[in-house]
C-alpha cells in the first residue's frame, strides 16, 4: 500500500513541478511524452504479434474466421 501512496505522491509532485515550466516548455514536453507513448505502443504491438505468431507456429493458436471465434466463444 506504501507503494502505491508514493507513486500517488511522486505523481503529484511531477505535475507540480510541470505546471512551473512556461507554456512553451509544456508543450514541448507534451510532445516528448506523446512520441514516447507510440513507441511504447509499438514495442507492446510488436511483441503481441510475435507471440501470436509463436502461438500459431507451436500449435496453440490457428486462423480462424470472424464466425467461428464468435461461435467458439459462445460454448
Amino acid at each position: 500500500m506504501s507503494q502505491i501512496i508514493e507513486k500517488i505522491s511522486n505523481f503529484a509532485q511531477a505535475i507540480e513541478l510541470i505546471e512551473t515550466l512556461s507554456l512553451q516548455e509544456q508543450e514541448a514536453l507534451i510532445e516528448i511524452m506523446e512520441k514516447q507513448i507510440a513507441l511504447k505502443r509499438r514495442s507492446e504491438i510488436a511483441a503481441s504479434i510475435s507471440e501470436a505468431h509463436d502461438e500459431y507456429k507451436s500449435g496453440q493458436a490457428r486462423l480462424m474466421t470472424v464466425d467461428e471465434l464468435m461461435a467458439e466463444a459462445i460454448e
